[in-house]
């Protein structure tokens, strides 16, 4: 097969691989990039001193950015229970069952981040302000419940790490081993 066929039979391939609909697409993307872009910025923002002009205001765009991804994880949880899910290709039940696993996994940990985060700003007297609005806050002064809250969004922010390594690994695997195209389901 010569290699201008062999791409056109691709091309034809790729057509009819059953795929998730475009807006679903769209927040998929823009909610990775989003957490991959706060997860660097709150790594690298741990490591700043207190009290450094800087670090107040990445915290407040590290804030504003987490709601925002935070408002579209609700969009496309509500648009992926309206929307149509493409089937997964043949595998294996195990590879199903990590499959499904680490995706709840990864939805559960985009909620309990950035409300775990929000709580723990409720607890302390600056609070949270979404693009220079201030939010309201659900707490009062409280060094305790702000460590918890922010202990438990630094955790998950490390759980999240790992799910996005296992669901990128998971991807390379299903497209460059198994080569069943699962990749076309979810590129733009």
């Amino acid at each position: 097969m010569t290699t201008a066929h062999a791409s056109s039979a691709q091309r034809r391939a790729d057509t009819s691989t059953p795929r998730y609909a475009g807006s679903l697409i769209a927040l998929h993307w823009l909610i990775a990039f989003g957490i991959i872009g706060l997860l660097a910025l709150g790594l690298y923002m741990v490591g700043l001193p207190k009290g450094l002009p800087l670090k107040a205001t990445l915290l407040n765009l590290h804030k504003s950015i987490g709601l925002t991804v935070f408002l579209l994880v609700l969009l496309r949880i509500a648009a992926r229970a309206a929307f149509h899910r493409p089937p997964l290709p043949p595998m294996r039940p195990w590879q199903r069952a990590a499959a499904r696993t680490t995706q709840g996994l990864l939805y559960v940990a985009m909620v309990v981040m950035p409300v775990s985060g929000y709580l723990g700003s409720s607890f302390n007297r600056y609070g949270t302000r979404f693009w220079g609005i201030p939010l309201p806050k659900w707490g009062w002064d409280d060094h305790g419940l702000r460590e918890l809250f922010f202990g438990i969004h630094e955790v998950t922010a490390y759980l999240l790490i790992a799910l996005i390594v296992l669901h990128v690994a998971g991807a390379i695997k299903h497209q460059w081993i198994d080569r069943d195209n699962l990749l076309a389901r979810m590129l733009p």
